[in-house]
């Protein structure tokens, strides 16, 4: 029998792509406002590099970098595949993780679009996972990815609410299932992933209006949650944490560095699909990884980007070692990482060097973006929690992303042993410094 202990409930929403500039405008929207009056919070948290959705939502949860728990991207390492599939799946994460270890100890664990959560032990789970494949059905890929009977009787439920991948539907899906598991299921941890702000802010841009008025669903969405609490009579028992992944960035042109490489020989490829090579690029939004097959062809490689570089308008910000790049949490099979510079972000085709972000063009191209180094000026993100467990307007100069999940960890009564964070204790109430 497994040995339950009882902790205050903990739920924690995943704000995507919501960043240190937003919580200004955050705290004037009624509930937002009425969350941060009893919050405890660090305004300036540096996510992971590269700053993508998957590996920072790994990160959260192992406090570990995304070079030590395995996902290095969104992307998994397909180059044979024009539509790569994602890290959807539990199983490709390294080591344990919060939820992991709060079913070992007896909690009931839910979770809501979490990325990497496909076929974890999660007793109420709706992974994040999509059909990538022409013969795949969107319902019975996400049946097979979490538990079956309690993905059915949402789907069944709330299904018609869905336009595809499409916001806000998407999030006014997740929001439905979230609020009607709290009520029913009544788990003792729970992760939710809101994307409504990433979706606008890729589309329109970081501070459009479209991006604002998704802030404000998630005002609304929010002020849902706190009345469910409410209502519950769940208020002195619940620590709801609010968070952020990353941040983006404003982005005018999209460069291709496989057209290079494939122009110097390094590749081949036809229809989207890479057939052969020796030198392959990697995006990851606003940065990139060059994977290089023989150690020995690197000093060329090096030499190639550092003339790259050099060009006139030249989408290059920087240039990394592969060690450089482990060091900072990236993927240590790398041989060099690439920073975009301001104004760009990077992609996997090869048949044209660059273009310009033209959305009547084509709608897949994206005016914001991030991937970009953690440390960027302007582009921090935030924590916040409130509730029995937070000491209420305490707060922390500075944090990184690596921190959050030994914190949710530490207010659990739970270790996470592999973790490169530390918890902030300064944000919690002073029996659990004391306890330190």
């Amino acid at each position: 029998m497994k040995n339950k202990i009882k902790r205050n409930r903990l739920i924690v929403i995943s704000l995507d792509a919501v960043g240190e500039a937003d919580l200004e405008r955050m705290k004037e929207l009624p509930n937002f406002k009425r969350y941060f009056k009893e919050a405890a919070v660090c305004s300036h948290v540096e996510s992971v590099y590269p700053s993508l959705t998957y590996p920072a939502h790994a990160t959260i949860v192992t406090g570990r970098s995304p070079g030590k728990h395995g996902i290095v991207n969104n992307l998994r390492f397909q180059p044979w595949r024009e539509e790569p599939d994602w890290f959807w799946q539990r199983r490709f994460i390294k080591g344990t993780t919060l939820y992991d270890e709060a079913e070992k100890k007896g909690m009931k664990t839910a979770a809501f679009l979490w990325p990497v959560t496909g076929g974890a032990r999660i007793a109420c789970n709706l992974p994040e996972i999509w059909a990538n494949r022409p013969w795949q059905n969107q319902i019975l890929v996400s049946l097979k990815n979490g538990p079956l009977l309690f993905q059915w009787e949402l789907f069944r439920k709330f299904g018609s609410m869905l336009d595809g991948v499409k916001q806000p539907a998407l999030d006014s899906f997740v929001q439905a299932c979230f609020l009607y598991t709290l009520e029913k299921y009544r788990p003792d941890v729970c992760l939710v992933h809101w994307t409504d702000v990433d979706s606008k802010r890729h589309d329109f841009g970081v501070n459009s209006f479209q991006a604002r008025e998704a802030l404000e669903r998630h005002d609304k969405r929010l002020g849902e949650v706190l009345d469910k609490i409410e209502k519950l009579g769940w208020k002195d028992t619940t620590n709801v944490v609010l968070l952020g992944d990353h941040y983006q960035m404003d982005t005018k042109k999209v460069s291709y560095p496989n057209y290079y490489l494939k122009k110097l020989g390094w590749l081949k490829g036809k229809d989207g699909k890479v057939k052969s090579w020796k030198v392959l690029a990697r995006e990851s939004g606003g940065s990139c990884c060059i994977y290089v097959r023989k150690p020995g062809d690197r000093p060329r490689v090096r030499q190639w980007l550092e003339a790259w570089e050099k060009r006139p308008s030249s989408p290059v910000g920087r240039i990394y070692t592969g060690e450089e790049a482990a060091a900072m949490g990236a993927d240590p099979a790398c041989a060099f990482m690439v920073e975009a510079a301001r104004g760009w972000y990077f992609q996997n085709g090869f048949e044209r060097p660059w273009e310009a972000v033209d959305r009547e063009k084509d709608p897949r191209l994206h005016r914001g973006n991030h991937g970009y180094h953690p440390s960027r000026e302007g582009y921090q993100t935030f924590f916040a929690g409130s509730g029995p467990d937070f000491a209420a307007g305490a707060s922390a100069d500075s944090m990184k992303l690596m921190d959050e999940g030994p914190t949710l960890a530490k207010i659990l009564g739970l270790e996470l042993p592999d973790a490169e964070g530390s918890p902030v204790l300064s944000l919690l109430e002073s029996t659990w410094s004391a306890a330190e």
